[in-house]
């Protein structure tokens, strides 16, 4: 069992290294609900209190403390959210239910 949970340590270490920024939430931040997608890439985020942000600005908020349980991490120069790594996989970005992006658009 030892050598399991070190491969599950292992694990978790290299997917918070991938991470460029890991902010510390705040008292009143937000959890992400739902991915925004356009044509099958996430454009944006649902959190809790209903509002939906642009993909920068879940990164800006984030990096403010305005959200749960993410960190920062980037590919082709651009940033964009991660869920943190606790071995769970249920509560990872990838596993929350999609919204199209004409149905948040007021």
């Amino acid at each position: 069992m030892l050598q399991n949970d070190n491969n599950e340590l292992n694990t978790s270490s290299l997917a918070m290294n991938a991470l460029d920024n890991i902010p510390s939430p705040g008292p009143n931040a937000k959890n992400i609900v739902a991915l925004v997608k356009h044509s099958g890439k996430v454009t944006g985020y649902q959190l809790s209190d209903g509002s939906t942000l642009s993909k920068e600005e879940g990164v800006a908020l984030a990096k403010n403390g305005g959200i749960n349980g993410v960190g920062i991490s980037h590919r082709n120069g651009q940033e964009y959210l991660k869920s943190l790594p606790d071995n769970t996989e249920n509560n990872n970005l990838s596993s929350l239910p999609t919204v199209s992006e004409n149905s948040v658009q007021g």
